[in-house]
C-alpha cells in the first residue's frame, strides 16, 4: 500500500496572513460576549456565583458551594481563577473580573491550536510532495500556512461561539484539552528546541483538566496521545526514553491527585442515549456543532487513509474521537462535545491541501450566502426593534419578550454597522486576491461566524440579556421583599437563580431547612418543585402565598410567599 502524500501545493499557495490582520481578526471573536453582558442562565451564573461566594470568603475553595450546597460542576481550578479576578481587581465589577481569566482561556485556546497543527505540519509525513524541478512549498512556510488555515476552522465552528465566552469549567477544560493537544504534536517531532517545555506544557495541562473536573478525559486523552508520541519517535528513531518517562509521571500523578482529592470515580450519569430520539438529537448536534470542520475532517481521513498512523492525523484524532465518545455518554451532549472542537479544526487543515478548486469555491458560495443570510436577518430584526418596521419581526420580538424597551445605543451599533463594512470589504478581498492560498477557503466560514457573533454581541445584546439573565426575575423579586427584611427565605432554587438573586437582586438569602431557619426573613421564594413537600421544611401556617414571579417563559416560575406572623 502506497504512503505518499496527497498533498501537492507550490510555494505560491504558502502564504501566510498578515499577523496584524490575524490579531485583530482573534480580537474581533474573543471579546464580543466578554464585554457588557450581564451573566446568562444557566451555567454561566452558576458558576460566577460560586466564584464569587469563594472570594467572599463564603464558600471553602476546595469545594465550591453556592449558599451551603456543592456547585453544580465539579472541579475547583476553574472557580479559583474566577474568584482570584474578582479579589484581585476590586475596582471592577465581580460579573466582569472574573471573565478576564476566561477570555485569557479563549486566547489560549486559539494559541494552542496554532501550534499544535504548526508542529504537526512540519512532520515529514505531513509535508507535500516534493517538485521534480523544485517550486513545492517550504516546509516552514507551509506549517504556518496550515496554522492559520486551523485557527480559522477553529473560530468558524457554529457550536464554540457561546460557551467559549462563558465563565464556567468547560472553557478551562477545552483550553486544557488544546494544551495538552499542543505538547504531544511538539514531541512527535524528532527534533526540538528545549524538550523540557513539551513535558511542563503536558504536565500543567493533564493536571489542569483533572482540577476543572475531568480526571477521566485527562487520561483517556493522555494515554492515547502518550501511545501516538511513542510510536512516531520509535518510527523516526529519535525515542527519548526521559521525556516518555516524565509523561507517564505526569499521568500517574494526575491519577494520584484525583483520588487524593475524591474525584476519581466513575459518574453515575454516564449513558449512551437509550432511545432513537437521543440518538438523533446526538446526530444533529454533532452536524451542527461542529460546521464547517466536520466535513473537512472526513475528507482528511479519506486522502489521509494511507497515514492514519501518522502523528498528524492520528493525534487529533485521537483527541477528538475521545471527546466525541465523552460527548455520547454525557447528558450535557453540548458541553462535553466543546472539548472536539480543537482537534477538529486541526484535522480540517490538513484537508485544504488536497481540495479541488470547484469544492473551494463550492465553501465560498454556501458560506457568503448563509452568513450574509444571518446578517441581514440581525439587522432586520434590529431596525424592527428600534422603528417598528417590518411590522412582523418587530411584533414577533414583542410576543416573545413581552415588557422589553429597545433602546438605541452609539455603543452598540458603530462597532456592528464597522463589522458589517469589514465584512463586504473581506468578501471584495476574497475574490479579488490571494487565491491560491491554501487558507483561503476558511476566511469566509471563520469571518462570517465572527461577524454573526459580533452583531449578536451588540446590536441584540440588551434583548439577549433580557431574555437569556435571571436579572430580570431577580430585580422583580428584590423589589418584593419589605424594607425591614434582612434576608429572602429560599426553597428548592438552583444554583443559577440562587447567585442571580444575590449578585443581581442584591438579596441576602438563607435556605430552608431546620425549624426556625430564616426566623428573621419576611419573603420566601419557592421553586414549584419543592411545593408539594414545603411543609416539611416551614411552618406553612407563618407563610401567606402572594403570587409568581415569571422570566419570559411559564417554565421557570417562582412562587413568592410572605410571613404573617412574627
Amino acid at each position: 500500500m502506497s504512503s505518499a502524500t496527497p498533498a501537492i501545493v507550490p510555494q505560491s499557495a504558502v502564504r501566510r496572513l498578515p499577523r496584524l490582520a490575524l490579531m485583530l481578526f482573534c480580537t474581533a471573536y474573543v471579546l464580543p460576549g466578554f464585554l457588557g453582558r450581564e451573566p446568562w442562565k444557566y451555567y454561566d451564573v452558576a458558576s460566577f456565583g460560586a466564584m464569587l461566594e469563594m472570594a467572599r470568603g463564603s464558600s471553602d475553595w476546595w469545594t465550591p458551594q453556592v449558599l451551603g450546597a456543592p456547585a453544580d460542576v465539579a472541579g475547583p481550578l476553574p472557580y479559583w481563577l474566577g474568584a482570584l479576578a474578582i479579589r484581585l481587581l476590586p475596582f471592577l465589577a465581580p460579573d466582569f473580573a472574573v471573565r478576564i481569566p476566561f477570555a485569557l482561556l479563549l486566547a489560549l485556546t486559539l494559541v494552542c491550536t496554532w501550534y499544535a497543527v504548526y508542529h504537526l505540519a512540519r512532520q515529514t509525513s505531513a509535508q507535500p510532495v516534493a517538485f521534480a524541478f523544485g517550486g513545492e512549498a517550504d516546509p516552514i512556510d507551509y506549517a504556518r500556512t496550515l496554522a492559520d488555515a486551523a485557527l480559522l476552522a477553529l473560530v468558524a465552528c457554529l457550536g464554540l461561539a457561546q460557551m467559549s465566552h462563558e465563565t464556567t469549567p468547560d472553557l478551562a477544560r477545552l483550553a486544557m484539552v488544546s494544551a495538552v493537544l499542543m505538547a504531544a504534536s511538539r514531541m512527535a517531532l524528532p527534533v526540538t528546541r528545549k524538550p523540557w517545555r513539551a513535558v511542563l506544557l503536558w504536565t500543567a495541562s493533564t493536571l489542569g483538566l483533572v482540577f476543572s473536573g475531568a480526571p477521566w478525559v485527562a487520561i483517556s486523552l493522555g494515554i492515547g496521545l502518550l501511545g501516538g508520541v511513542w510510536y512516531a519517535r520509535a518510527r523516526q528513531n529519535a525515542f527519548n526514553p526521559v521525556e516518555i518517562s516524565w509523561v507517564i509521571g505526569s499521568l500517574a500523578l494526575a491519577l494520584l491527585l484525583a483520588a487524593l482529592t475524591e474525584q476519581i470515580h466513575w459518574p453515575a450519569n454516564l449513558a449512551w442515549p437509550e432511545d432513537f430520539g437521543d440518538w438523533q438529537r446526538w446526530a444533529r448536534l454533532l452536524v451542527w456543532f461542529t460546521w464547517p470542520a466536520w466535513p473537512l475532517v472526513l475528507w482528511t481521513l479519506w486522502r489521509w487513509r494511507h497515514q492514519l498512523a501518522s502523528p498528524h492525523v492520528a493525534l487529533p484524532l485521537w483527541a477528538a474521537l475521545v471527546s466525541v465518545i465523552n460527548s455520547g455518554v454525557n447528558p450535557d451532549f453540548d458541553r462535553a462535545l466543546l472539548l472536539a472542537l480543537p482537534a477538529m479544526a486541526t484535522l480540517a487543515a490538513f484537508a485544504l491541501p488536497t481540495l479541488s478548486r470547484s469544492v473551494s469555491a463550492l465553501i465560498d458560495w454556501f458560506t457568503l450566502v448563509f452568513f450574509s443570510g444571518c446578517a441581514l436577518v440581525i439587522w432586520v430584526i434590529w431596525v424592527a426593534m428600534q422603528t417598528g418596521v417590518p411590522a412582523k419581526p418587530a411584533a414577533n420580538v414583542a410576543r416573545l419578550a413581552p415588557g422589553f424597551s429597545p433602546e438605541f445605543s452609539w455603543l452598540l451599533f458603530a462597532p456592528a454597522l464597522l463589522a458589517t463594512l469589514a465584512w463586504f470589504w473581506l468578501v471584495a478581498w476574497r475574490v479579488g486576491r490571494h487565491r491560491q492560498a491554501l487558507w483561503k477557503s476558511l476566511v469566509l466560514p471563520a469571518a462570517g461566524a465572527t461577524l454573526c457573533w459580533l452583531l449578536l454581541m451588540t446590536l441584540w445584546l440588551p434583548l439577549l440579556d433580557f431574555g437569556r439573565s435571571y436579572g430580570p426575575l431577580a430585580r422583580r423579586v428584590a423589589r418584593l421583599v419589605p424594607p425591614a427584611s434582612p434576608c429572602v427565605l429560599v426553597d428548592g432554587l438552583g444554583q443559577a437563580q440562587i447567585a442571580a438573586l444575590q449578585y443581581q437582586g442584591g438579596l441576602t438569602l438563607e435556605r430552608s431547612g431546620p425549624q426556625g431557619a430564616g426566623a428573621d426573613c419576611r419573603l420566601m421564594v419557592v421553586h414549584p418543585d419543592s411545593q408539594p413537600t414545603l411543609d416539611r421544611r416551614v411552618r406553612l401556617v407563618d407563610w401567606a402565598y402572594k403570587g409568581t414571579v415569571r422570566r419570559l417563559s411559564d417554565k421557570e416560575p417562582l412562587l413568592i410567599y410572605l410571613r404573617v406572623s412574627n
